[in-house]
């Protein structure tokens, strides 16, 4: 009896050697997982700020981009004004050479009427057109011809002087339009130049802002993949300790069950006052069958343990179970062909199990 609950102790100290080792790496694990989910988040809320960015800067490009389009008809406006002003002077150009034209001709014109003028002066011509005359009525003619051609020098003089007025006026107004044209289209290439490096500085700072949001993205995505792992490992580990946990259990019981020297109690040792019957006993194995059974005990792990499949009707899972020829067993497993006083032995190979073929045996529920 001794030996039997020194048995027991030690399968219970290393279920919780186990255990506590499982919790500990599980614990470690959590941490881990709290640092990539806090690492997750830090992420999440700078890709928030970096869209953010990036939004304000799309905005100021495309407020940008209609400034520029708004100064670029502006200079094509003032390229067509410079266009019709060409015009304008081009007309005012060819309008001073027909006036120097004139003015030209005029001379040659001043200059015989000097010429003349240089032998008789206005009063000697009027005298010899008196002295001339023939009568009344011819001195009268001769008086309003020196008369119109006197006035005739004063009107060239008159309009010699307009034309040249007027070749000053236009040449004025010429160097007045073309200087503000040019000021215009100087400011208006300056301010296309601003835009250009305006636009060009929030280009790149958008090229940088997308990068780093492509960086956090992959971040993110490797952070997702190590939490996923990590995930799986502690999900992994809990499934290995509750099976080893279950495992150990049945071993434990299936120990407590057992008198000293004999590795089968008799009915009257295991039962006490435990409900008995007869069954048609089975067996299977791991080599054929699913690993992990109703319960969630991995048999492939553990082929040696004692187990059976049972209809749940008649013996309910988690029982312990003495069987006839077999000793104590933990009901764990249930089968589409175990129906009714049916069960199914665990054996640890194929060969044992056909080695165990099929008989009416006695079993008692222990518990």
């Amino acid at each position: 009896m001794q030996v039997i609950k020194r048995i027991i102790l030690t399968m219970f100290t290393g279920v919780l050697c186990i255990s506590g080792s499982v919790l500990t790496y599980a614990q470690s694990n959590t941490e881990a997982l709290q640092n990539i989910q806090q690492e997750l988040n830090q992420n999440a809320q700078e890709k928030q700020s970096v869209t953010n960015q990036i939004q304000s800067i799309q905005q100021e490009v495309q407020s940008l981009n209609t400034y520029i389009a708004q100064n670029q008809a502006a200079l094509d406006n003032t390229q067509q004004k410079m266009a019709a002003t060409n015009k304008l002077i081009e007309a005012k150009k060819q309008e001073i050479v027909t006036l120097e034209d004139k003015i030209l001709a005029r001379k040659e014109v001043m200059k015989k009427r000097i010429v003349a003028l240089q032998h008789d002066d206005n009063l000697s011509i009027v005298i010899k057109v008196f002295l001339d005359s023939k009568n009344l009525n011819d001195f009268i003619q001769r008086a309003s011809a020196v008369s119109t051609l006197l006035n005739a020098d004063q009107d060239i003089m008159a309009a010699q002087k307009n034309d040249l007025s007027q070749i000053e006026t236009a040449k004025k107004e010429i160097d007045r339009q073309e200087q503000v044209l040019e000021e215009e289209q100087k400011a208006l290439a300056k301010q296309q130049a601003d835009l250009d490096q305006n636009l060009q500085t929030r280009q790149e700072t958008l090229t940088a802002l997308q990068e780093k949001f492509s960086q956090i993205d992959q971040q993110m995505a490797l952070a997702k993949e190590q939490k996923a792992n990590i995930e799986s490992q502690i999900q992994a580990a809990q499934e290995k300790l509750r099976q080893e946990q279950a495992t150990a259990a049945a071993r434990t019981a299936a120990a407590a069950a057992a008198p000293k020297g004999n590795t089968e109690s008799s009915p009257v040792q295991a039962a006490g006052n435990g409900e008995e019957m007869y069954v048609t006993a089975t067996a299977y194995n791991p080599e054929e069958f699913a690993y992990i059974t109703t319960s969630g005990y991995n048999i492939k792990a553990n082929p040696n343990m004692k187990l059976i499949a049972v209809d749940p009707n008649v013996i309910s899972l988690g029982k312990h179970v003495w069987v006839e020829g077999y000793g104590v067993a933990i009901a764990g497993d249930t089968g589409g062909a175990i129906k009714g006083h049916r069960i199914d032995v665990l054996m640890p190979t194929r060969a044992d199990a056909l080695v165990w073929g099929i008989k009416a045996v006695k079993i008692v529920v222990l518990d």
